[in-house]
């Protein structure tokens, strides 16, 4: 794990290479990169590319190439996910030894039928912050004769974190609650120090079968791993930070700041996203637009 340069904060851009950048991946990095500016901090670009189906090289090229027109720059070698999974699968043998993620072999159908089984319509069966319906434990106390059978068929399963047994042990290692420092606004508009709230996510899946690591497991390993000491990102992804700091307590790893900023939204209240297909930076660039034209559409 790498020192920051005589308490230099590191901040960071980590994008996915799967869709060309929008407005609001224009909006994040020049926040972060900005705020480095401002505070003589070091600014790393990071390509979160573990879903090797959906990740294309093109994409990674549109990145570089939209961040310089940007103006934007950043600290050589760019991390690339996909190069360390064996760092990813390290930190996963660590939560399997500490008995704290189970494999779990649930389809999607699975998962739905199990639902409906309980007699609770699936519209009213509680969601993760993400939207997902909570998972229902179909797998999490099965025998060891079964998961062994289940393991023999070569069925693909995900490692779900066991949320509760996961926090309380995080809290016996920290001695109390798990907090986190945050410096912008969540999205119900607090700040300071805010205690974490896993159970929302239910029994997340941190890593599958073929793939050693989640965006969650990701994401911790190499904040740590690249010394980074303030994490700006949208307010979308503000709970997805009750997950991080339990699996930084747990895997021993530095806790950094945290700065959660407001999204660009369309005329509707709509958060962009590429899989709604907005109008991506190259887009905007072919038909004549300037940086300066793309901060005035961010409000920058």
């Amino acid at each position: 794990m790498q020192d920051d340069k005589a308490g230099q904060d590191v901040l960071r851009f980590a994008p996915s290479p799967n869709g060309w950048l929008h407005l609001g991946h224009a909006y994040s990095a020049l926040f972060a990169h900005e705020m480095a500016q401002r505070l003589g901090a070091r600014f790393l670009l990071r390509i979160e590319d573990i879903d090797i189906g959906r990740c294309r090289p093109e994409y990674e090229e549109a990145i570089y190439e939209d961040l310089r027109w940007l103006g934007i720059d950043w600290e050589e070698p760019v991390r690339r996910q996909s190069e360390h999974f064996a760092d990813y699968e390290r930190h996963l043998k660590r939560l399997r030894d500490m008995g704290l993620v189970y494999p779990c072999f649930a389809t999607r159908k699975e998962i739905q039928d199990a639902i409906i089984a309980t007699g609770i319509p699936l519209q009213n069966w509680p969601v993760d912050p993400d939207g997902a319906p909570l998972y229902p434990g179909i797998y999490k106390d099965i025998s060891r004769e079964r998961l062994n059978d289940l393991l023999w068929d070569g069925r693909s399963y995900a490692w779900r974190l066991d949320t509760e047994k996961a926090r309380a042990e995080a809290e016996r290692i920290a001695g109390g609650p798990i907090t986190f420092i945050e410096e912008g606004e969540s999205p119900r508009g607090h700040k300071g120090r805010i205690t974490v709230q896993p159970e929302l996510f239910g029994d997340v899946v941190i890593a599958r079968k073929d793939v050693p690591t989640s965006y969650h497991l990701a994401v911790v390993t190499d904040d740590a791993l690249q010394g980074v000491t303030l994490v700006t990102r949208g307010q979308d992804l503000f709970p997805a930070t009750y997950i991080h700091r339990i699996l930084q307590v747990l895997l021993g790893l530095p806790e950094p700041r945290y700065h959660h900023h407001g999204l660009i939204r369309d005329e509707t209240g709509r958060r962009l996203s590429k899989s709604a297909r907005d109008m991506g930076l190259r887009e905007l660039r072919a038909a004549g637009h300037s940086p300066q034209d793309i901060r005035r559409m961010i409000g920058l």
